[in-house]
C-alpha cells in the first residue's frame, strides 16, 4: 500500500475503525478533537457506534458498559478530560474488560493549555485510578508508530483483558507525517465471557464490587498475576548506536524523538551517544535498559517534556550504579535539539569524555 499523509488525531481514528472498533465514547478537548471529528463520520457510515457524550464522566461509564457487553470500545480525551475518567478508569480495571484509551497530553496542570506536554506520565502509568493495578501503557513517536500501536492496543486489550493506553503529546496529534494504513478488520465475535441479553445463553456478572476482605483480595491478586504475565512480555523499546555508548539518552514520544537528533549531532562531534526510547511506559522496558548499562554505560540523561516523571524509573532501573540526569521543558514547551546537545556535551565534560579521546 503507498503512503498517504495523514495527521495524528485522524490516523489514530481510522487505524481503530479498521482495527474493528465498534463502539466510541468521547466528549471534544483540544488537541485531540480532529480524533472524534473523524470517528464521528466514519462510525455512522459504517453503522457502528458513535456518541459524544455530555462529559468524560459520561463518556467512560458508556466505554464500561459496552465493553462489559464484549464490543471492541474506545474513547480519547487530554489531561484534565482523563483526570474526569479516573473512577471509571478504576471500574473497568476491576472488573477485567478490556477497552482502549487516548490520551493526547497538553500543558497542566489544571487547565494549563493546548500545548504539547508529556505530564500525565504518572497519570497514566502510576494506575490511571485507584487501586492496585496498572494500564498497559504505549508511546508513539511517529503517525506510523501511533497507527501501528492504536492497532495493536485492541489485540492486547483482549488478550489480558486489560486497559490500555495509547499516550502522545499534542504534536504527535496534530503533526501531518507519510503514513500506511492497514487493511480493515472485520467486527470479531463477542468473547464468551460478556453480559449478553440473549435467551438461552448463559448468564454473566461482571462487576467491580467485591465486599468482604477475602473476597476482594483474591480478585486483587487475579489482576496482580495478569500484571505479573504482562510486566514480563509486554516490554517494548527502540534502541540507537548504544554498541559503544557511553552516555545514554532517555526519552519517549516526541522527546525522544528530538533527543535523537540531538544523539545523532553528539555522534558526528565523535561523542559516544546512544538513544534508548520506551515504547511501552508500563511495563517500563527494565530488562533491556539494564542490559544496555551494564555493557558500559558511564551516565544517563532522561529527556522529557514534564519536570522528571519517567526519570524514576529510569532510576529503579539502574539505582546508584550510574549517574541519571534529567533535561526538561515544561508546560507545552518542546525541547529543541540544540539545548539536549549542550546537555550533552555538559555531562560528557564532568565524566571526562571528548571528541578527542574518543576518536584515539
Amino acid at each position: 500500500m503507498s503512503a498517504e499523509l495523514m495527521k495524528g488525531n485522524v490516523a489514530i481514528a481510522e487505524a481503530a475503525v479498521r482495527a474493528g472498533l465498534e463502539a466510541y465514547f468521547g466528549y471534544p478537548i483540544t488537541p485531540q478533537t480532529e480524533l472524534l471529528e473523524h470517528l464521528s463520520k466514519r462510525m455512522v457510515e459504517l453503522e457502528r457506534v458513535f456518541v459524544q457524550a455530555e462529559s468524560e464522566v459520561a463518556a467512560i461509564n458508556m466505554v464500561y458498559g459496552a465493553a462489559c457487553a464484549g464490543a471492541r470500545v474506545m474513547t480519547s480525551s487530554s489531561g484534565p478530560g482523563i483526570s474526569l475518567m479516573q473512577e471509571g478508569l478504576s471500574y473497568i480495571a476491576a472488573s477485567e474488560v478490556p477497552c482502549v484509551v487516548v490520551d493526547m497530553m497538553r500543558g497542566g496542570p489544571g487547565l494549563g493549555n493546548i500545548q504539547p506536554s508529556q505530564g500525565d506520565y504518572f497519570q497514566v502509568t502510576r494506575s490511571a485510578g485507584h487501586g492496585d493495578y496498572h494500564p498497559i501503557v504505549l508511546a508513539p513517536a511517529s503517525v506510523q508508530e501511533a497507527i501501528d500501536l492504536t492497532f495493536e492496543a485492541f489485540d492486547l486489550a483482549d488478550k489480558y483483558r486489560h486497559l490500555v493506553f495509547v499516550v502522545g503529546d499534542g504534536l504527535i496529534g496534530q503533526m501531518m507525517e507519510p503514513a500506511v494504513m492497514p487493511e480493515m478488520r472485520p467486527i470479531r465475535p463477542r468473547p464468551d465471557w460478556a453480559v449478553s441479553g440473549k435467551d438461552g445463553r448463559e448468564k454473566h456478572i461482571i462487576t467491580s464490587i467485591n465486599l468482604g476482605a477475602e473476597r476482594n483480595e483474591a480478585a486483587n491478586l487475579r489482576i496482580q498475576d495478569r500484571i505479573r504475565v504482562i510486566r514480563e512480555n509486554e516490554q517494548r523499546s527502540l534502541e540507537w548506536n548504544i554498541e559503544d555508548a557511553r552516555i545514554l539518552v532517555v526519552g519517549f514520544g516526541t522527546a525522544g524523538r528530538v533527543a535523537l537528533s540531538s544523539v545523532k549531532m553528539a555522534r558526528e562531534a565523535g561523542l559516544p551517544v546512544g538513544l534508548f526510547r520506551p515504547i511501552t511506559l508500563w511495563p517500563f522496558p527494565e530488562k533491556r535498559l539494564a542490559e544496555i548499562v551494564d555493557g558500559g554505560i558511564q551516565a544517563i540523561l532522561v529527556v522529557e517534556m514534564n519536570a522528571g516523571q519517567m526519570i524514576d524509573d529510569v532510576r529503579l532501573v539502574v539505582g546508584h550504579d550510574v549517574p541519571v540526569s534529567h533535561y526538561g521543558r515544561l508546560g507545552g514547551a518542546v525541547p529543541l535539539p540544540d539545548d539536549v546537545l549542550h546537555e550533552i556535551e555538559k555531562i560528557a565534560a564532568n565524566i571526562g569524555l571528548t571528541a578527542t579521546a574518543m576518536a584515539g
